[in-house]
């Protein structure tokens, strides 16, 4: 996949400037797939130039500056069409974290176990602020429309991984003698006495 595809999605779903792409990365799109706002810039200019989009500009009525629009034109679609019908590739995981563990036995112990407390942190939040949005946009999934579905479907996937990355932290900080609230102080402590 290519940013150009998550870009074809999101223009799918909904024409948008590419400050407004900028913002749907940062609050949906980049979970799963990031992108600075000058990267996202770069390739509007190309699916631009290869006709896969159009801009319309739109004024700011003079409060604020114009701004374009990319709208996906009938080849846009089209690519996406295509794409969706190539077999994903399976994805492969690297994990600086995971080596970090794995290193444990030769390096220092109680900064990595700070660092398994600080990552169940970081994913613990993520998994609220997914759990909230499905609350927010998806109360009723039973009652979801064929267009609402795909977008709650990915959104599961994520608190599912996010769920289990938490779950993941727990088990190993639970091995090794820990908790959640275990910080470098305590950790010095409980190795020196």
């Amino acid at each position: 996949m290519s940013l150009e595809h998550a870009i074809l999605v999101s223009l799918a779903e909904q024409p948008a400037s590419g400050y407004d792409l900028t913002r749907r990365f940062d609050k949906s799109i980049g979970f799963f797939w990031s992108a600075t706002h000058q990267q996202i810039y770069r390739v509007l200019a190309r699916m631009d130039a290869d006709g896969l989009v159009t801009i319309r500009r739109q004024s700011g009525g003079g409060v604020r500056p114009d701004r374009k629009v990319y709208r996906l034109t009938t080849a846009g679609r089209g690519r996406l069409v295509e794409w969706t019908r190539e077999p994903t590739p399976g994805e492969t995981h690297r994990s600086e974290f995971a080596v970090k563990v794995r290193a444990m036995p030769f390096g220092d112990r109680a900064a990595i176990v700070a660092d398994i407390v600080r990552q169940r942190a970081v994913h613990a939040e993520q998994l609220d602020y997914y759990v909230a949005d499905e609350r927010r946009h998806f109360p009723d999934p039973a009652r979801l429309s064929d267009d609402e579905l795909p977008a709650w479907l990915v959104l599961r996937g994520g608190i599912r991984q996010e769920r289990g990355y938490v779950e993941w932290c727990d088990e190993m900080l639970a091995a090794l003698g820990a908790d959640a609230t275990t910080t470098p102080d305590t950790l010095v402590r409980s190795t020196s006495s």
